[in-house]
């Protein structure tokens, strides 16, 4: 190794001496990344963190130092071997440019508004999904996570909800070509920058697709300088990050807690008295129509599980003995979350090379991710391939291309249903599991049993090759004992048996050519074809479940899409006038975006062997067979104008007309516009306020369409099917409405971009105003008509808001920087206009509709809650009460009787908070001291208000029909009799927990919860090893560790108001040790 290090350092000063030195700014802050290069060579390096390099030059050469926005120097040698450099401001140069639609432009010089994150940012993140890195980070962008499942993409809105029934995800937009595919098949290591764009000035040539704002991705380029070889690899642990309401997982306190609510049933409704009431309790726990089915203790002959006292028997022991058909089995309650969630293990590795000429640039990559869930039968892996180069063929020619592959293997836990509650929703029916039911059959001396594996092989790997355990199926079918929430089988068991395989390949190839026919004036021809195609396999078993009886079945899906892109533009850029203070830049282009997608799916049961997963191996036809096309087309012609004089004064016009094939031709063209101006007040002659660094008022106007409703809507479309008798059937599938056309955004935005005490703080503050007009709706109608709803442009609705973003640095030196950073959004969404159609009822002089537990009405915000009002306890019954509008007398009173004068009692219902926060956004805080470094990021949201149901569930008495489910520790402080010991005060906020109160927790303003929550969403931790060290054979190396979800607090253990419900896959929690390698 020694040998080695001396050969390459050899090697690499064989041309000249060693040169080393540190390359600082005019504040003597080190600049990291400036381009060091031998004056008349190729040969160069880059900079480390602490602004140091190595560079082998001759005693005579001179040293040419660049940065983006420091003026160039180039410095003589003259025989020295330490060369130190300070790099000042360069006034004349572009501190820092902006990607916009269809190019970039100078900060400065941007109009609009837009916010990027930069590739040592976006490295911090741990997903594989782009889309997460943006959370927290991006004023005015909001992220919603539905599952915290691998892959899974969380919801974004840009500047609040733009549609209530149309679409209103942003456009993705990669190196110039919107993107449709899957986020996950972009490898965050080849991201250099993501640009979000939120105005009409920074995105209304996307016309038809802007209207949600824009997120533009730029790939990686090569730096100037010698040739870069970049290793990074990771290895690290996933673990669930949910955090568990506060019910009981103590069996023997379930069993008091659910005998109290009997005690207190037969006491209140059955008027027994104590001592019988505690009898029938006990006679009845373990009943299948009353009780839990299920008695996990071992009590003495003669006793009760539980006392009159309501305590568990001191005497009994956890665990029982029970003989069924001659057999014992040994029952004792699993910890059911536990078993399904366990951590697991991810690495993932990135391999890069680049390198650039003055005619040049090359960027290669390769990147491969291994991710396993934390949940049985998810995982995924990765494969990832970019080639990104251009070369300057002639003065007069530029050509490029930009080719990037993804081979992919996800599996699901395809039994979950997740999210949609049915039996067969796994994560629901573990988070609503009462703690004293068994997973698994043991035998009479406790241990589990096992199954031989009647598959005859490993069953796809899983952990039990040799033999299956066997699982209680909750029907009695071993113990003779039911639990209260069986099913077809045992959901985790189902959840290890069925597959979800999805498999595929995703190909994109984009090309350019930059011509110039004189100086200024350009013609830019872009063209990509992007090809994605997934291969998914569902396989649902044939030993257990609801398709046992079937023998199993087996489901393929093949579906492809094949997107081109093709664009001309034609620039120029021309500077007049007497010093050249008046610039001038035009755009003039057209744009032609197709996307076609195919699908294939079919379907067979009864199969033949589980080693064989195609549909050649099922016995029976599913008759489910199916295949599809659809296709999108959008053209648009745009035009853009920028204008610049002396460096002060900015002006921005754009203009594109679009048109999309998901309307009528007649209604298929619309106009898009936006306006801009920008005063970079701090350059003008007459300011003087040394405190500002920089000082620019800005503000723009302008709109940008929205077609976001799914093909063919302006047409009657009928479905062809088969009658039942193998004759063909004609059905009236979809009503069309030919009027249908473009939803327009209307923005306004006015903000202020400021730099104080030489850029130590920076920020901006930006207002703005979004109307959408014609608002795209879903027209319901009465199902007689032979539908039940059709699309129109009606209804109108906005959102106004403010955005305020800092930066700065508390301390700035040369071997130590401080820097904090903050974002905030304060957003107030509310509807304008509704059709006459959709106005059902008028509240509070709001006219609307109901849509669930909110309101959509005129006047206010999406979201609205629309429930019950609770009304407290009643102090003699301890049942719950509501305030209730009585329809005789037209007069509010209070009731218990909700199922007779509340339930669909829409009088009674009254508007309160909303679901939407008012404030969200982001901060953190960045430390580098001589090489280590350290950075925690945050993400907040203030002031919204939601039902919290699970919360509600726990809180539920029992009944017929929820008989086995969980009970929450608040139960513990239930109103009781007049003569009980508790509090005053808890008595009046608990109802009684009584058997068969089916409705004392039904949806009220008791279960109202604040959204606020904090995150720590990041934390990196790293050490950078000064490049000296390494005798130019390394260029830096980095040891770091990272975590994702660390940890957030909310306004109630267990409700995660980022999105995750305890119905779906818990967040995953990432910690990973990593090394970050250049030569």
């Amino acid at each position: 190794m020694v040998a080695t290090l001396l050969l390459g350092s050899f090697g690499a000063f064989a041309q000249g001496q060693r040169v080393t030195g540190t390359v600082t700014d005019d504040t003597g802050m080190p600049v990291i990344g400036a381009a060091v290069v031998v004056d008349g060579t190729t040969r160069g390096t880059t900079t480390d963190v602490a602004g140091y390099y190595e560079i082998a030059a001759a005693a005579d050469a001179n040293l040419v130092f660049s940065y983006l926005g420091l003026q160039t120097q180039t410095v003589a040698v003259a025989g020295r071997t330490v060369v130190d450099v300070v790099l000042v401001a360069d006034s004349e140069q572009i501190e820092e440019v902006v990607v916009q639609a269809f190019g970039v432009a100078k900060k400065e010089a941007f109009t609009g508004s837009a916010a990027t994150i930069k590739s040592d940012d976006l490295a911090k993140t741990q997903s594989s999904n782009v889309a997460n890195a943006l959370t927290g980070k991006v004023a005015g962008l909001k992220t919603t996570m539905g599952s915290g499942s691998l892959g899974s993409e969380p919801s974004i809105t840009i500047r609040g909800i733009g549609s209530i029934n149309a679409g209103s995800d942003p456009l993705w937009v990669v190196d110039g070509v919107p993107y449709e595919g899957d986020k996950n098949n972009i490898n965050m290591a080849d991201v250099e920058t993501m640009t979000v764009l939120k105005d009409a000035a920074s995105n209304a040539l996307y016309g038809a697709r802007g209207a949600g704002g824009v997120i533009m991705i730029t790939t990686k380029r090569a730096k100037a300088g010698d040739a870069r070889v970049n290793f990074d690899a990771k290895w690290g642990v996933n673990s669930a990050a949910r955090q568990l309401y506060d019910y009981t997982r103590n069996p023997g306190q379930y069993y008091e807690m659910h005998y109290s609510a009997l005690k207190n049933y037969y006491m209140s409704t059955k008027g027994l008295d104590a001592a019988s009431a505690h009898f029938e309790a006990s006679s009845r726990l373990f009943s299948d129509n009353e009780g839990t089915g299920y008695n996990v203790y071992t009590v003495p002959a003669g006793q009760t599980l539980i006392g009159s006292n309501g305590k568990i028997n001191p005497n009994a022991t956890l665990g029982r003995k029970v003989t069924t058909n001659g057999k014992d089995y040994w029952v004792t309650p699993d910890d059911w979350y536990d078993e399904m969630y366990n951590p697991s293990f991810r690495h993932e590795y990135n391999l890069s090379i680049s390198a650039a000429t003055d005619k040049s640039n090359f960027f290669a990559s390769f990147g491969y991710l291994n991710n396993t869930g934390i949940v049985d039968g998810s995982n995924m892996q990765r494969y990832t391939a970019r080639l990104r180069a251009d070369y300057q063929a002639k003065k007069w020619l530029k050509i490029g291309g930009n080719m990037s592959y993804t081979n992919f293997n996800w599996n699901g836990a395809s039994s979950s249903n997740e999210g949609d509650g049915s039996t067969g929703d796994v994560f629901a029916a573990v988070a609503d599991m009462a703690p004293i039911y068994p997973l698994y059959i043991r035998d009479g001396e406790g241990n589990i049993m096992y199954e031989e594996n009647r598959a005859g092989h490993g069953y796809f790997g899983k952990k039990y090759d040799e033999k299956w355990p066997i699982y209680d199926d909750g029907r009695g079918t071993y113990t003779g004992m039911k639990t209260q929430t069986a099913s077809d089988a045992n959901p985790l068991q189902l959840l290890w048996l069925n597959q979800n395989i999805n498999e595929g390949n995703a190909v994109s190839v984009n090309g350019f050519a930059d011509i110039t026919f004189c100086e200024g004036l350009k013609l830019t021809i872009n063209g990509s074809v992007t090809i994605d195609e997934t291969r998914q396999t569902s396989l649902l078993n044939p030993y257990y479940g609801q398709f046992a009886t079937r023998g199993g079945s087996v489901s393929k899906y093949h579906g492809r899409t094949f997107d081109y892109n093709l664009q001309q533009l034609l620039t120029y850029s021309k500077a007049f006038g007497a010093y050249g203070q008046h610039q001038l830049d035009l755009l003039l282009g057209h744009e032609t975006y197709n996307a076609l997608a195919y699908s294939l799916s079919a379907s067979g049961n009864k199969i033949y062997s589980t080693d064989n997963l195609e549909l050649s191996g099922a016995i029976i036809d599913g008759k489910a067979s199916n295949s599809a096309t659809s296709e999108y087309i959008n053209e648009g012609y745009l035009f853009r104008a920028m204008y610049e004089y002396d460096g002060r004064i900015f002006a921005s016009a754009s203009y594109r007309r679009d048109a999309s094939s998901r309307f009528h031709p007649d209604h298929r063209w619309g106009d898009f516009w936006s306006v801009g101006a920008a005063w970079l007040i701090s350059r003008e002659s007459w300011f003087n306020a040394p405190v500002f660094s920089s000082l620019k008022l800005k503000v723009s106007a302008g709109s940008q369409g929205n077609d976001a409703i799914g093909p063919y809507r302006y047409a009657d479309i009928y479905a062809v099917g088969n009658d039942g008798n193998d004759n063909v059937s004609v059905v009236f599938a979809q009503k069309g409405n030919p009027n249908v056309t473009w939803e327009t955004n209307t923005n306004i935005n006015a903000g202020v971009e400021f730099g104080l005490w030489n850029d130590r703080l920076t920020g901006s503050v930006d207002y703005f105003y979004r109307l959408t007009s014609d608002m795209l709706f879903q027209v319901p109608v009465l199902p007689s008509l032979g539908y039940t709803s059709y699309w129109s442009n009606i209804g109108d609705m906005s959102n106004t808001g403010i955005e305020v973003v800092l930066n700065g640095d508390i301390i700035r030196s040369r071997n130590v920087v401080w820097s904090v950073n903050a974002n905030l959004t304060w957003v107030k969404n509310k509807v304008v206009r509704l059709p006459e159609s959709s106005k059902d009822m008028t509240v509070d002089g709001h006219a609307g509709f109901i849509n669930g537990s909110t309101f959509i009405g005129e006047g206010l915000s999406l979201g609205t809650l629309f429930i019950h009002e609770y009304a407290g306890v009643n102090p003699e019954t301890g049942e719950s009460q509501w305030h209730y509008l009585d329809a005789n007398t037209g007069e509010w009173t209070i009731t218990s009787d909700y199922e007779n004068n509340m339930n669909g009692n829409l009088a009674s219902r009254k508007l309160f908070g909303c679901t939407q926060p008012k404030v969200f956004g982001g901060f953190g805080t960045s430390f580098f001291a001589y090489g280590f470094d350290i950075s925690v990021a945050f993400d907040y949201q203030l002031g919204g208000e939601t039902l919290d149901g699970s919360y509600a569930s726990y809180m539920s008495s029992p009944y017929s029909n929820s008989l086995g489910e969980n009970y929450h520790l608040d139960l513990l402080n239930a109103w009781q009799s007049p003569d009980s010991k508790l509090p005053a005060d808890v008595n009046k906020q608990i109802p009684r927990f009584q058997f068969g109160d089916e409705y004392n927790a039904a949806t009220s303003t008791r279960f109202i919860t604040s959204t606020n929550y904090l995150n720590i969403s990041n934390i990196n931790v790293g050490y950078t090893f000064p490049a000296k060290w390494w005798k130019g054979n390394i260029s830096s190396l980095r040891l770091y560790v990272a975590c994702d979800n660390v940890w957030y607090w909310s306004a109630r253990k267990g409700f995660d108001p980022r999105g995750t419900g305890t119905a779906q896959y818990s967040p995953i929690r990432t910690i990973s040790g990593g090394i970050n390698l250049t030569f």
